[in-house]
């Protein structure tokens, strides 16, 4: 099993965290020197030093249970203390599916946003339960495109984060987790016994397979099949 856990370590490489890199850094080199930039959702700020160009403010309710960076506002972003249209730019990652009423975040977001500003979003359509119990929805490309729009955002960009190649990585990761492998587990008596060193096996086989899928799609976003495990928009208010 120590074989085991040295791959599931090596999981900690996600291609989807370096998907969601590459398109914050692509938007950040598009925001003009000094802009206002509003990171909505912000948790620990893991984009913020691709803003450093910009003045960059930062908002988040801290209810949960994990690190925070120090948020500019500390509010619920259905209600964001700030004047009408006061940011050039939105940063809104990976915050949507914690919402219990993301229409009423969206209708803030485009108050608070300048007329010709833009935003961009990322969120999950297939991904675990968590940051309980702050999990809410997860979104398919219409249901986004219809609460986009119903919120006067224009779509310049609505699109597959990473390719198939990524989900799969996710989903053979997951089950190098959790599947059991512990006799106890499985079933008391011969049949767990049994059981134990096959799904060993398949538990290691399974993170070796996802080490090589978030590998591939590093070198190859494949999107002529499947379904991506995030969307990501780029949203402008006209």
């Amino acid at each position: 099993m120590e074989a085991l856990k040295y791959l599931q370590k090596t999981l900690a490489f996600n291609s989807s965290r370096y998907r969601l890199w590459q398109e914050n850094a692509a938007f950040a080199a598009s925001v003009p020197k000094g802009a206002l930039i509003l990171d909505a959702g912000a948790g620990d700020a893991p984009y913020k030093g691709l803003f450093l160009h910009t003045r960059y403010e930062s908002a988040d309710f801290e209810k949960v249970d994990k690190p925070y960076a120090k948020s500019t506002y500390v509010c619920d972003l259905a209600s964001i203390p700030v004047e009408d249209g006061r940011f050039d730019y939105i940063v809104f990652n990976q915050v949507m599916e914690h919402l219990p009423e993301p229409r009423r975040v969206l209708a803030e977001l485009h108050r608070v946003l300048k007329v010709g500003g833009k935003m961009i979003y990322t969120g999950p359509l297939f991904y675990e339960e968590h940051e309980q119990p702050y999990d809410f929805y997860r979104y398919t490309q219409y249901g986004l495109r219809h609460l986009f729009e119903t919120a006067d955002f224009s779509i310049e960009r609505l699109d597959w984060l990473e390719g198939y190649f990524g989900t799969v990585g996710y989903q053979l990761g997951s089950m190098s987790r959790y599947l059991p492998w512990r006799p106890s587990h499985l079933r008391y008596g011969v049949v767990g016994y049994a059981l134990a060193p096959v799904m060993a096996v398949l538990k290691a086989g399974f993170a070796a397979c996802s080490i090589l899928f978030h590998r591939l799609e590093i070198r190859i976003k494949f999107e002529a099949r499947g379904y991506p495990k995030n969307y990501l928009a780029i949203l402008n208010k006209a």
